[in-house]
């Protein structure tokens, strides 16, 4: 797997996963307060594998200055059928532009891969994030009990 790096703005790099990364990731979206209260069900038994880093295009954002590499936020990237299945930033650094750049990389590797347009189906509380970072509501998908038991809103990027 090549391994790749983007050096972005204020100290942050956008680095490829590795499968070493999984548990990390795995505890990110777990331990995510987007999902206490009715959503914790969802993430309660949630698990990001080495396997699905490996299959998917997973990419974390840590401190270029940090020898420990702390994941401060991740997305994964499914190019058949285009999606951003997963978009988490560690609680403590909401609000600091790393979703965004996180989104910003995601078009990027979205339109290197020749996709013109990418779905997102979004966590209820986060609607308001992804269209402020562009993405365009394109409908409500429906409740699936167990795992799911609320509408979730449905947007898209459009790829340029």
């Amino acid at each position: 797997m090549q391994v790749r790096s983007t050096s972005m703005r204020g100290g942050i790099v956008i680095r490829r996963a590795a499968a070493r990364d999984a548990k990390r990731l795995t505890r990110l979206v777990r331990g995510s307060r987007a999902y206490e209260g009715q959503y914790a069900a969802m993430v309660a038994g949630y698990r990001v594998g080495p396997d699905y880093v490996e299959t998917h295009r997973v990419f974390v954002a840590v401190a270029a200055d940090d020898a420990a590499g702390r994941v401060l936020g991740f997305y994964s990237l499914v190019l058949v059928p285009p999606e951003l299945d997963l978009l988490f930033v560690e609680d403590g650094m909401q609000g600091r532009g790393i979703g965004r750049l996180l989104v910003e990389h995601m078009k990027s590797e979205a339109g290197a891969a020749g996709l013109d347009r990418v779905r997102v189906v979004s966590h209820p509380p986060a609607e308001g994030f992804y269209r402020g970072v562009g993405a365009l509501f394109t409908g409500t998908v429906s409740a699936n009990p167990p795992a799911v038991v609320w509408d979730r809103p449905e947007l898209e990027f459009l790829i340029q």
